[in-house]
């Protein structure tokens, strides 16, 4: 692709063929969105950042940032050392993205007594029509 077809690109995410789609989804996924916020803190280690977002196993994890690396969102720095040092940041786009998310995640945790008040009436209500 020459750098003129490159920015004539249109994205549209709801497209099923647009690349956009499988990033959104790299993004938004569970891992994804928290191994981003949590880089948003600053750089880790491959187990600090598994440590920190608990609840990921080790290979969902790889796989998650390889995907962002490849994305373009997370920058991954090995040190030829004994034993390998390998560091994860987010790249300009990636601490972008982060602070979107984070912004999301703040409304989503200000908002969790009005969710569990809806999921209380939505289940006596579903209970009451069984």
């Amino acid at each position: 692709m020459t750098d003129a077809e490159h920015e004539a690109l249109v994205a549209d995410v709801f497209s099923a063929a647009c690349t956009s789609r499988a990033v959104l989804d790299h993004v938004t996924g569970r891992w994804g969105a928290l191994a981003l916020v949590a880089l948003h803190e600053g750089v880790f280690r491959f187990n600090a950042l598994r440590r920190r977002v608990q609840g990921v196993s080790e290979k969902m994890l790889a796989q998650t940032l390889q995907a962002l690396e490849r994305d373009g969102f997370v920058h991954r720095e090995a040190r030829p050392t004994i034993p390998p040092h390998v560091e994860y940041s987010l790249t300009p786009a990636g601490q972008e993205v982060a602070r979107r998310l984070m912004g999301l995640i703040e409304v989503l945790e200000a908002s969790v007594p009005d969710v569990m008040a809806a999921q209380a009436r939505y289940d006596a209500a579903k209970a009451a029509g069984a």
